[in-house]
């Protein structure tokens, strides 16, 4: 789904470290480039895109925008449970294509910015822990190779290793190394190869998710390795203009069912308190074949609110999601309340980013699962570009 704005980040604590006059240097150059083309004449996302695997995991810097999005449930051998999500985003600063970026070049000029976000979920002792991180695409700091799957901010990568994906993410208190073996093919989203977020044209992104992805690793906890195994959910989503003025934010949803069957849905909220109707979702069979879903196709109701005293946003927690037309009448219920993310070092969004546990029907069978839910726009109305 939609992820953190790759708009608007704070541009004087991403520069100061490299030494003033580094610094000028960027000042410089940020407004160079504010005078270049805008985001549209970067390449929308538009019907019969034809995706091709592996390839496709790797970057698209056509697009403005993109995100590699891993979420997942790990189990430790002495029955201590986590959650965990890693992210990382390329924002293209100026056109792919434009010649010419800079007067002159160097090795901090960038034509991309790379934030990336860690977190994790320690559902045992119900405390939460996350870090966020900003780099541009210049001097090996951050960056995503678009021949091969590749994408790195400092020490914290994704990548292809023989069709499985291996992940790190270090940071002083937790770091996860984990390998993921697919279990599902890719699964496309939306319809005709793009996923339509606004009515306005070129306000879609091509966005695919592979679903299940067996995932056994390490995570060091202050130092102590604890081997850990679960299931993994990734995202990788691009485009260049995907949302409307007014639309304020979205809820997202990716469900592992018990059944082997999977779920993903989106809300976007807009201004006056309705949603937009290009909401969508798809449901994934045991097979790997997909159903798309139409906003009226599913119903999602809150069943309580949770306030947070970091942020001061009051977000919804806990919902019944129904979809008559699988039969599914699911409760999903957050393994603890405190999971959002303050992101001050990096997208500059606060959002609510959590794992949680399923209950429910399928039919008239009693059905179980576990999944993440995503909620942006709760503490203030999400503006940014992306």
């Amino acid at each position: 789904m939609l992820k953190r704005s790759l708009s608007g980040f704070p541009w004087t604590n991403w520069l100061k470290w490299t030494g003033m006059g580094v610094l000028l240097l960027g000042l410089v150059s940020f407004s160079w480039l504010a005078a270049q083309p805008t985001a549209q004449q970067f390449k929308q996302a538009a019907p019969g895109y034809r995706y091709t695997f592996p390839r496709d995991h790797a970057a698209h810097k056509e697009f403005k925008t993109e995100w590699w999005y891993y979420t997942g449930h790990l189990n430790a051998a002495d029955g201590r449970t986590f959650g965990y999500e890693l992210t990382f985003f390329r924002s293209a600063l100026d056109p792919q294509e434009a010649p010419g970026r800079l007067p002159w070049e160097s090795q901090w000029t960038a034509q991309d910015v790379y934030p990336a976000h860690f977190a994790i979920s320690d559902i045992s002792n119900k405390q939460f822990f996350f870090a966020d991180r900003l780099n541009r695409g210049k001097a090996h700091l951050a960056g995503a190779e678009e021949s091969v799957y590749h994408v790195w901010n400092e020490l914290w990568f994704a990548e292809l290793l023989g069709g499985r994906h291996v992940l790190r993410a270090e940071d002083d208190r937790y770091s996860l190394h984990l390998l993921l073996a697919p279990q599902k093919p890719p699964i496309i989203h939306g319809t005709h190869g793009i996923s339509q977020k606004a009515d306005c044209a070129g306000c879609a992104s091509h966005y695919y998710s592979l679903t299940r992805l067996k995932s056994e690793g390490v995570l060091y906890i202050n130092g102590e390795p604890v081997p850990v195994l679960g299931m993994s959910w990734m995202d990788h989503e691009f485009g260049s203009n995907q949302l409307a003025e007014n639309q304020v934010g979205w809820d997202w949803f990716s469900l592992q069912l018990s059944d082997e069957t999977d779920l993903m849905l989106y809300l976007l909220r807009l201004d006056d308190g309705t949603l937009d109707p290009n909401s969508s979702g798809t449901w994934v069979a045991k097979s790997g074949v997909s159903h798309h879903l139409e906003r009226d196709d599913y119903t999602v109701t809150p069943l309580g609110e949770w306030k947070s005293s970091k942020s001061g946003a009051t977000y919804p927690m806990g919902w019944r999601i129904q979809v008559p037309e699988k039969e599914l009448n699911l409760h999903v219920i957050p393994v603890f309340e405190d999971q959002e993310l303050v992101t001050g070092g990096s997208t500059n969004i606060t959002y609510w980013e959590g794992a949680c546990r399923v209950t429910g029907t399928s039919g008239n069978k009693t059905i179980s699962g576990q999944g993440y839910v995503e909620m942006t726009g709760y503490a203030k109305a999400f503006r940014q570009r992306i």
